[in-house]
């Protein structure tokens, strides 16, 4: 698919739809709206920006021969469970390091972008936790979240772990949804047999907490040892102090002297300014306050990036290249061989403009950005190469798409 064709379409298509019941009589003010409908203010250029590549964390069955989980995890984490096997699930460095640290029994935050897997960053820890003190024993992680579709979501995403390649009934950690949608008789159901987690949101919990007829599921919560904030940054204002009041609610009523309680908090953008460390004690702050309990600065655990591509060190001829390829035009093919694709100046040149940048040091992601318009990559490569912005945008698009 063409996605760039494909927005063209769509917006033209609305274009034609809006401005079809637009009957303006005076001429003046009629031109001018037609005049913006044609340069497109209504429907700005699209922002686009690269998902990155990871560092690695190693794969499940190498952290269960370090010890740092549980041998049934290598069972459960595994990708392509459908034909019964499967293979070790890879995990992020980002999500190795928020592993080792709830194994210390330390508060996290993880800030990480989107498509991070941040929601495998409290999953794994949490599914350990349970196989190393035995399912059944009541509610032993909460999971609260902003809405209920991301909690419908992660529902989806445990039942993939913890029920393919398992016999029915036979799941090794137990989950269930307790956010309001749920029937009367699956909420008896769920009161009556607490599972191991518990998917929420932190109105429900709210009321869990206040309402007699959920008194026995808060009791079958006591000694929770996970309380995870998903979407941290969306708790602000006054919906910040409520869940901020909830959360201290919460730790006081169900933390025991045998069992600490660990928080947990995720989110893609909670902090941009300043260097890394400097990040990681801005959100240690935000979250110590939201949580009502210490958050340390170094388990604030951000993405470590690292390049797809590879430049040539010889930044005069790998422009000189860039030159060539681009000069071009419609006549430039993309290699379909992968190695020397990502050797591909033209590769380099927009990986650093749409995928990443060096901040003090490390790699983070690139801001989002137009391909054309005023300040536009079409327009720097233009003015790199000499090539025509026209020319330039095409190229682009073409590698991107390749």
């Amino acid at each position: 698919m063409d996605v760039f064709a494909l927005r063209n379409q769509l917006t033209q298509d609305y274009s034609d739809y809006a401005s079809s019941f637009i009957q303006i009589r005076d001429e003046r003010i009629f031109s001018e709206v037609r005049q913006s409908l044609n340069e497109g203010v209504f429907w700005p250029n699209p922002l686009i920006q690269l998902n990155p590549t990871f560092e690695s964390g190693g794969t499940v069955t190498e952290l269960v021969e370090a010890g740092l989980l549980h041998p049934e995890c290598s069972r459960i984490f595994r990708k392509g469970k459908s034909d019964g096997f499967g293979i070790p699930f890879p995990f992020h460095r980002h999500q190795r390091e928020a592993i080792e640290i709830a194994g210390k029994g330390y508060n996290y935050i993880l800030t990480t972008g989107t498509g991070s897997g941040k929601s495998l960053a409290y999953i794994v820890p949490i599914v350990d936790h349970v196989l190393r003190r035995g399912s059944g024993k009541g509610i032993q992680a909460i999971i609260v979240y902003p809405m209920n579709a991301l909690a419908n979501s992660q529902e989806g995403e445990l039942r993939k772990f913890l029920h393919e390649g398992y016999p029915a009934g036979k799941a090794p950690v137990t989950f269930a949804r307790y956010t309001g949608q749920e029937s009367n008789e699956e909420r008896q159901q769920i009161i009556a047999n607490p599972p191991d987690i518990l998917l929420t949101n932190y109105v429900m919990l709210e009321l869990i907490m206040t309402r007699p007829r959920e008194r026995q599921l808060i009791e079958r919560a006591k000694g929770l040892r996970f309380l995870v904030l998903d979407e941290l940054h969306t708790y602000r204002g006054r919906q910040g102090a409520d869940v901020a009041l909830l959360v201290r609610r919460v730790g006081d009523r169900l933390k025991t002297a045998e069992q600490s309680l660990l928080f947990v908090g995720t989110s893609a953008t909670l902090a941009s300014e300043g260097t890394y460390a400097e990040q990681q004690a801005q959100i240690a702050a935000v979250g110590s306050q939201l949580f009502g309990s210490v958050v340390q600065p170094e388990h604030v655990v951000g993405e470590t990036l690292r390049r797809a591509t590879i430049p040539n060190p010889d930044s005069n001829t790998l422009i000189s290249d860039l030159v060539a390829a681009v000069a071009q035009g419609e006549n430039l093919v993309a290699p379909t061989d992968y190695a020397t694709f990502i050797a591909h100046p033209l590769s380099v040149w927009i990986e650093d403009n749409f995928g990443l940048r060096e901040v003090g040091g490390r790699l983070t992601r690139q801001q989002p950005r137009s391909i054309e318009g005023e300040g536009g990559a079409a327009l720097e490569l233009s003015q790199l190469t000499g090539v025509e912005i026209g020319t330039c945008a095409q190229v682009i698009q073409r590698w991107l798409l390749a």
